[in-house]
């Protein structure tokens, strides 16, 4: 009984010392040693950390959205990422906060952001991230590392490079045919119709994925969407919570949701991957080349499994949809703002595709004042205005002794709208800044830096000036009064409240 009574002891001390180390005596040294560096930001709070006070914020914001009516773009960093707004302005740019007890160090600096997202050491690796946020990617390129990464990469960006993305622009220009045609039936007779292009352009880019990536169309893949807007809200929700080990194989409610959601999804991509498998209807989609059999450099062949293949369809189901939906209605709005860049945008395109020739692969890099336009829309809105990586060792980093397993939080979003950068105007929308590019390298990254930025920002873009081409020809448009100005974060920025357009035709 007295070695059962002593083991018993033992354990409770070593359980309470472990504990200790854990979540009071590590972290408060961590916090120490960044403070002697200068580095300053809210209190460590034992167990949550700063979590529930991140938490607050982002209600409080969303809260304030309801009632905001104004437009301004100042309030895009604030409205996507209070917390980084409220310490910056307590702390400096760069300070340090917690997620849970793992230290964050928040960092708005270009060249060091550059220096982490170029690195190929591995030094700077992906941080894991909550269970029910990979439901929505699964094990995909976006989570993926060292050799399996470097596989999914090369295979993807097979598929995504420009030469192949400018095959399909007569898919690009048919999707946005059927939607203009859609339009058109609403407005005959009354030149004037208001509609949400937020939700349009939504199922616009549903489309084109679907046609360009899969070979399927909108009404094949609209249960795929459907399914994936519900795991986007439960994966917004859990990448700003503290994941608990092992609550993922607990029957909860959200759980039970997420595998059902997560489930569904892989049904549904399987029947798409077996139908194309079957009649091979596009050799050109994402999803044939994704099924074709690759060379390793020791010559070797291999084949993605199925389920690395349906993992990587639920990442371009989900990115290829999100992100230029989100441009284009972005895009809108601040032209819808701005006439005088609308118009500028619509005599470019008539003069180099007259008025009614189609856009073509061969018109995109004659579109001068259009790529203007998009790059200063992503700077404003970037699709994902923040990325977290983690120190792997020990480093130094922009002058800075950085403790092994931080979490760097790169404020992307806060650079972009830095005006120590862009001038005093950095808040306002001005196209011609980008007049020349080049000069914004280390300071403008809408689609990351490095080996790991966006596979298929190329489609994007491509798309984007596609479906503005055509647009800016045949309708003016206007921000309609009923539209309220308040960018969120749910994973990529969008408007909470919709983006509701007033359209009229353009007369010849």
């Amino acid at each position: 009984m007295s070695f059962l009574l002593l083991a018993g002891v033992s354990l409770s001390i070593f359980t309470l010392w472990y504990l200790y180390l854990k979540f009071i005596k590590t972290p408060l040294e961590i916090q120490r040693r960044f403070r002697q560096q200068g580095i300053g930001g809210p209190g460590y709070n034992p167990i949550s950390g700063n979590s529930d006070e991140l938490q607050q914020l982002m209600v409080a914001e969303g809260k304030l959205s309801s009632k905001t009516e104004s437009f301004k773009n100042d309030q895009v960093v604030r409205k996507v990422m209070p917390h980084y707004y409220f310490w910056s302005k307590m702390y400096g740019e760069q300070f340090l906060y917690w997620f849970g007890t793992k230290p964050r160090l928040a960092i708005a600096n270009p060249d060091m952001i550059k220096e982490i997202l170029l690195n190929t050491s591995g030094s700077f690796p992906k941080t894991r991230v909550n269970p029910l946020v990979k439901g929505l990617f699964g094990e995909g390129i976006v989570y993926l590392e060292g050799e399996q990464w470097a596989v999914h990469r090369k295979i993807t960006s097979q598929a995504f490079n420009m030469e192949r993305i400018k095959e399909l622009v007569p898919e690009i220009v048919a999707s946005t045919k059927s939607l203009l045609g859609e339009m058109e039936a609403k407005i005959e007779g009354e030149n004037r119709l208001e509609l949400d292009v937020y939700k349009k352009f939504n199922d616009l880019s549903a489309d084109v994925i679907s046609r360009t990536a899969f070979g399927s169309n909108f009404e094949e893949g609209k249960h795929i969407f459907q399914l994936q807007d519900q795991l986007v809200k439960i994966a917004s929700e859990a990448i700003r919570s503290v994941y608990i080990p092992g609550f993922k194989y607990l029957p909860t409610k959200k759980n039970r949701m997420n595998w059902n959601l997560q489930r569904g999804s892989k049904e549904m991509i399987t029947k798409i991957i077996e139908k194309n498998n079957k009649m091979r209807e596009n050799p050109k989609a994402l999803l044939s080349l994704l099924m074709s059999p690759y060379r390793t450099k020791e010559n070797v062949e291999k084949r993605l499994s199925l389920d690395e293949i349906v993992d990587e369809c639920k990442t371009f189901y989900f990115a290829g949809k999100e992100s230029t939906a989100n441009l284009l209605t972005w895009v809108f709005i601040l032209l819808g703002s701005h006439q005088e860049w609308q118009e500028k945008a619509r005599e470019e395109v008539v003069r180099v595709c007259g008025h009614d020739e189609l856009p073509s692969a061969e018109h995109l890099p004659n579109f001068k004042m259009i790529s203007m336009i998009l790059d200063e829309a992503l700077r404003l809105y970037p699709a994902a205005p923040i990325s977290v990586r983690e120190a792997c060792k020990d480093v130094k980093l922009g002058g800075l002794h950085i403790p092994a397993k931080t979490q760097l939080f790169m404020a992307m979003a806060a650079v972009h709208h830095d005006q120590k950068i862009w001038g005093e105007d950095a808040q306002k929308f001005n196209p011609i800044r980008f007049i020349d590019s080049k000069k914004q390298m280390a300071s403008y990254f809408p689609f990351g830096l490095g080996p790991r930025n966006c596979v298929g920002h190329n489609l994007a873009v491509v798309e984007a000036k596609i479906v503005l081409a055509m647009f800016v020809r045949k309708y003016y448009f206007v921000v309609s009064s009923s539209y309220v100005h308040a960018p969120i974060q749910v994973l990529t920025v969008r408007p909470q409240f919709g983006a509701p357009m007033i359209f009229t035709r353009v007369s010849i």
